[in-house]
């Protein structure tokens, strides 16, 4: 395993849980986290402690986030009418590279955010390289062209580990995605349960 994929795949064990739902994670043969104490009884979590795990796995899960920019993320739902944890999903799965990696152009999130940091993506017909760009509903993402025969982009387009979400509507033989409505949490297909009211709770407290 090469120290990228180890590094990515230490956050699996860290939460001790499986966060994209990947055949490869480490969690589904060892469910202790990493290192040599890996292995000790768990304490009791405090209040605090289940509010920063949230926040981490939350932030983890889209390709590891910085915390600038995951906090600022959560300033502007924070900002915004209607309830903040809901406002929190919807801010997240509007990035575009987030919706690049739901609409399987690509296998992982880390992935996703190359992708788009290369080049490879058009939005509304014009090329947009910021991975953190926010999209609104009705526009459409596309794969360029000359990019379409990307090993990655066919090997993410096959594989059978994930479907793309309903609030995502694909065309041009998977190519292309327009988006359709801004999803609540109930609409994501988080592998892993995610509770972004404890998010909330965390940075408000």
């Amino acid at each position: 395993m090469s120290k990228r994929h180890s590094a990515k795949y230490k956050l699996d064990r860290v939460m001790g849980e499986n966060l994209w739902g990947r055949s490869k994670s480490p969690v589904n043969k060892r469910q202790y986290g990493p290192g040599q104490h890996g292995q000790r009884r768990k304490q009791k979590v405090s209040d605090f402690g289940l509010q920063l795990k949230a926040k981490q796995k939350l932030k983890g899960y889209y390709a590891n986030l910085t915390e600038k920019q995951f906090h600022k993320t959560y300033d502007e739902a924070a900002r915004r009418k209607g309830n903040t944890a809901e406002t929190l999903i919807g801010l997240l799965e509007a990035r575009l590279d987030a919706t690049v990696y739901r609409a399987k152009f690509v296998p992982t999130p880390w992935a996703a955010r190359q992708f788009v940091n290369h080049g490879h993506v058009t939005v509304n017909g014009k090329k947009v390289n910021i991975a953190s760009y926010s999209l609104k509903v009705g526009d459409v993402v596309e794969v360029k062209e000359k990019s379409r025969n990307m090993a990655l982009v066919l090997e993410a387009q096959q594989s059978g580990e994930r479907d793309v979400p309903d609030y995502l509507e694909l065309g041009d033989r998977g190519f292309s995605v327009r988006v359709v409505r801004v999803p609540e949490l109930a609409d994501v297909p988080f592998p892993v349960k995610m509770e972004p009211h404890l998010v909330v709770e965390y940075y408000s407290s």
